[in-house]
């Protein structure tokens, strides 16, 4: 069986090694040639130099893999590829694209007769050795075709891989499972905020951490991958206090909003993260302002320079 990969950056690389162990054939491409170069140097994938080329080493009925950044990378690969696949072949994308876009792409492609199959992807870099949760969105028949990539992807042959239902599904059961992540990411970062700021305790937060993880009801991944870098360094001196945000969150919030569902805690994750990025550094000003106004309370200020 073959497939092309496009996108052979960390997570996509990955994603063809694990591939080639489990016997698939693949073919890789992507713009940057020290990305094709890497990959091509291990002996196991072969890389080629353009889409043009990744569509003549395929056999047909062809399966290709984007995965991509969302926004405009995938679309102008998508929008290439167009012109380079013929009737019978499947589009995959793994990357977090919006789930009105793969919609949209589904119904451009089924117009001339090319199968689509978005794939929400999560694992990280850990996915090459422990398996990847896969969520498929796409009509029966062309997720039929990704089964059996599914299959070698997932952690086990039959664990870790949904068809969740048409077009779009995949990337938006993705979505939520983002906003999800931000919620419980935000619940350990203020439970440990809380437990430091207790300084007269003296509590060892890397050896509570390594302690929750066994037996707890709080348990989890994200719990574990806590421990090990509050094993190495309790305190994250070195670390700036800025988080990002991908894009997935603010869907989640936004779909939210218009479906009229409640999810305080997505959202106020989402916005905890907007604070770190120094975006509520005005509003914050304005506080502070407002306090000395009203109650005389002194504010700081910071030295002229």
């Amino acid at each position: 069986m073959q497939i092309g990969m496009i996108g052979l950056g960390r997570m996509g690389a990955n994603m063809a090694r694990r591939l080639a162990r489990g016997g698939i054939e693949v073919i890789g491409f992507d713009r940057d040639p020290a990305g094709r170069a890497a990959l091509a140097k291990e002996g196991h994938i072969k890389t080629v130099e353009s889409l043009a080329a990744l569509a003549g080493a395929l056999t047909a009925p062809r399966l290709v893999w984007v995965m991509l950044p969302s926004g405009a990378p995938t679309e102008q690969t998508i929008t290439e590829l167009r012109a380079l696949l013929a009737r019978g072949d499947v589009l995959i994308d793994g990357a977090n694209a919006h789930f009105a876009d793969s919609q949209r792409h589904a119904r451009e492609l089924a117009a001339l007769g090319v199968g689509f199959v978005d794939v929400g992807v999560s694992g990280g870099i850990w996915g090459l050795d422990i398996g990847y949760g896969l969520m498929l969105g796409g009509a029966e028949a062309d997720v039929e075709r990704v089964k059996p990539i599914a299959r070698i992807l997932a952690p086990t042959p039959t664990d870790g891989w949904l068809h969740c239902g048409p077009a779009g599904a995949g990337h938006y059961v993705k979505m939520v499972h983002n906003g999800i992540e931000y919620g419980l990411m935000q619940a350990y970062a203020e439970g440990f905020a809380l437990m430091q700021a207790r300084a007269d305790m003296q509590l060892d937060i890397a050896k509570i951490a390594e302690s929750w993880r066994h037996g707890t009801v709080i348990r989890s991944w994200l719990l574990d991958l806590t421990a090990e870098f509050l094993k190495q360094d309790a305190a994250l001196t070195t670390v700036e206090p800025f988080v990002a945000d991908s894009g997935e969150g603010r869907w989640t919030v936004l779909e939210a909003i218009q479906q009229g569902v409640p999810t305080p805690v997505m959202n106020l994750a989402l916005l905890s993260r907007f604070a770190s990025q120094g975006k509520d550094d005005f509003g914050a000003r304005i506080l502070a302002k407002m306090r000395q106004g009203f109650g005389g309370h002194a504010i700081k200020e910071k030295p002229k320079s």
